[in-house]
């Protein structure tokens, strides 16, 4: 299959096509609008990570086997992915904001339930709510911020986003330890409610008089239309692959990582996360460096160079390196990831202007689905292939995912009509 010509190159533009740069400056209050975004995604992102070091706590109180306990994680993943494409559907019809609201405060009331619960079904229901609403909560931020902002000054605004994400992330699993350490972990639940409530409170004022729903009758027909519209974009089978393969072939081997370090003799839990945290670091690199790396490689570079460095980084971490020059790996894959996902994303959101929650809600079930995939892959793969057979054939992937991407998403040049509102 041959890459597709540039649509910038010829006078015309497929309609099936991303909508290209606008002209003109923001609409008045995008800045405060977006810090709103990036304080739901933060709030969001630390739900996901909170729990990880507070299992065995749990499952002393509760006087259950950590397996069994390590579901929590489970009970918050598989929900998040699943729910997305339903509540990025509703956003488009009965306003991305109105259900923004609805799922901050639904995590509100699930994050204080599980900080309450007096057996462990409430608090697995506790965390299958909160995976749900989480996953409403992050595409229809991003949909926010993509009708708001021009596609051309998007990659630089997103990237701020995504920092916003990745530092809730990064700092969710310390301050969640520090914190059950100090009162126990059901102040952790306690603690990322109440997050969520600040969140609430932003964009209830900071929405006020800037941000307006456009809605439309909810119907079966509308969330059909809205899908229908999405995939009529020949784009989206290459988005949403392209983050699945991500998701599986990249995210699929973190939870080999302290294993494989252990296999070496390095053992410590510690010095796993350390390693692990050396991709958030990427991701804050990336960020700091967009406006140059966009400058220097535009968008193609980015990609194929986001795949070559994952490529290239997932086939040596199983190479038998000392811990520190494993962490200088993660940064680098981290660098890599979010230069292509970061371009990824901004295509995802001109799949369909008119449904832009489906959109990006299909992203992120695509990408979550890739790492609950990911793991089974991989364990697969060690016990068939070996360790450096599978590491350098997920590289490959990435690798080939990378040089895909930036042979066919291309930007076209047609301008964009804007209005400052979303819905």
């Amino acid at each position: 299959m041959s890459a597709p010509r540039d649509a910038g190159s010829s006078g015309e533009v497929p309609a099936s096509a991303p909508t290209p740069p606008a002209a003109g400056d923001d609409p008045p209050g995008t800045g405060r609008v977006l810090a709103v975004v990036a304080l739901s995604l933060f709030s969001t992102s630390l739900f996901m990570r909170a729990i990880d070091p507070v299992i065995p706590q749990i499952a002393a109180g509760f006087q259950m086997d950590v397996r069994t306990v390590a579901l929590l994680s489970t009970a918050y993943a598989l929900p998040y992915a699943l729910a997305q494409p339903v509540l990025g559907s509703l956003g488009d019809t009965v306003g991305k904001v109105r259900i923004l609201k609805i799922c901050l405060a639904l995590s509100i009331m699930a994050g204080f339930l599980g900080a309450v619960a007096p057996d462990f079904s409430v608090l697995f229901g506790s965390r299958v709510l909160v995976g749900m609403v989480s996953g409403g909560i992050f595409p229809i931020a991003l949909a926010i911020g993509g009708d708001l902002v021009p596609v051309h000054k998007r990659q630089i605004a997103f990237s701020r986003l995504l920092a916003a994400a990745m530092l809730g992330n990064v700092l969710g699993s310390p301050l969640a330890g520090v914190i059950a350490d100090t009162v126990g972990w059901r102040g952790v639940f306690a603690l990322v409610a109440s997050f969520a409530v600040v969140a609430l409170v932003a964009v209830q004022i900071g929405f006020r008089g800037l941000v307006t729903d456009v809605r439309t009758r909810f119907s079966l027909a509308t969330v059909a239309a809205g899908y229908r519209t999405v995939f009529r974009n020949p784009l989206a089978k290459i988005c949403f692959s392209a983050v699945f393969l991500e998701g599986a072939f990249l995210h699929g081997l973190f939870p080999f990582v302290a294993a494989l370090l252990a296999a070496r003799g390095e053992e410590r839990a510690a010095i796993a996360g350390v390693v692990i945290a050396g991709f958030a670091i990427g991701g804050f690199l990336y960020s700091g460096l967009i406006s140059w790396l966009l400058r220097w490689f535009g968008e193609g570079g980015l990609m194929r160079g986001g795949g070559a460095l994952m490529g290239l980084g997932v086939a040596a971490v199983t190479l038998g390196h000392a811990w520190p020059f494993e962490f200088m790996i993660f940064v680098v894959i981290g660098l890599g990831f979010y230069s292509l996902h970061g371009v990824i994303q901004i295509y995802v959101t001109e799949l369909a202007p008119t449904a832009r929650g489906t959109a990006v809600a299909l992203h992120g079930c695509s990408f979550f689905l890739g790492q609950a995939v990911g793991p089974v892959l991989y364990r697969g793969g060690f016990d068939h292939l070996g360790v450096a057979a599978t590491s350098a054939t997920a590289g490959v992937v990435l690798l080939a995912t990378g040089l895909v991407c930036a042979a066919w998403l291309r930007r076209p040049a047609r301008p964009e009509p804007r209005t400052g509102r979303t819905g």
